[in-house]
């Protein structure tokens, strides 16, 4: 369990919600949080820090940067409980939060390096159109081998071999599933290049999971 103080008094600061209208037990825990009421600042980190902690893992790839993601995440979040207007769920809300902290801790422990290509890991074609190598339909084996855990794995590690900056798009929107003008506000870029990054994070996913899947066909 992450440890969180109750806060003080809320500094400004407010993020942003979906037009999902919270429920009435999100209502009734927002009235306590805004009552400084400890249990309900204790419930709330009791049932979200595993799944926050679950995204922020997935954004950062390290354990104890997750951990303190999530804490700052919760802290972030009570000092701006005033301006939550309950217009979106609870976890909804923190979750937006919690992915603006991953991201912009990404941005700091990735600022001045450069970027790794992505064009080798996209699909080639030739003079008439057609792809310049086969494409094996894996996709029945796949979904049958996703039930299993090392599978699970291997995509995993082949999400985490792309470059860093379509790595994450490519999270945001078909692991968190964040539409693609959200991922656009994360990311500072605009809704047409988000398209395009994830478009390119998914042809470079394909490719990696092809080579794994052709390597175990042929063992």
């Amino acid at each position: 369990m992450i440890a969180v103080t109750m806060p003080g008094r809320p500094i400004g600061g407010a993020f942003p919600e979906t037009a999902q209208a919270g429920s009435s037990a999100d209502l009734a825990l927002l009235t306590s949080l805004r009552a400084r009421d400890p249990q309900a600042y204790e419930r709330l980190v009791r049932e979200q820090t595993g799944r926050l902690l679950s995204v922020a893992r997935r954004l950062l790839r390290n354990d104890d940067d997750a951990r303190d993601a999530v804490q700052e995440a919760f802290l972030s979040a009570f000092r701006a409980i005033d301006r939550f207007e309950g217009a979106s769920r609870l976890s909804t809300w923190l979750h937006r939060i919690v992915v603006n902290v991953c991201l912009m801790r990404l941005r700091s422990r990735n600022r001045g390096a450069a970027e790794e290509g992505l064009d080798d890991l996209l699909p080639s074609f030739s003079s008439n159109g057609h792809h310049a190598t086969a494409i094996t339909d894996w996709s029945q084996d796949a979904h049958a081998a996703l039930e299993q855990q090392e599978t699970r794995a291997l995509v995993r590690r082949a999400i985490d071999a792309l470059p860093e900056s379509y790595r994450t798009a490519l999270i945001l929107r078909d692991i968190e599933e964040l539409d693609t003008a959200e991922v656009a506000t994360m990311l500072g870029i605009t809704p047409n290049a988000a398209k395009v990054r994830v478009h390119r994070a998914r042809q470079a996913l394909r490719t990696l999971l092809d080579r794994e899947f052709r390597g175990a066909r042929s063992s």
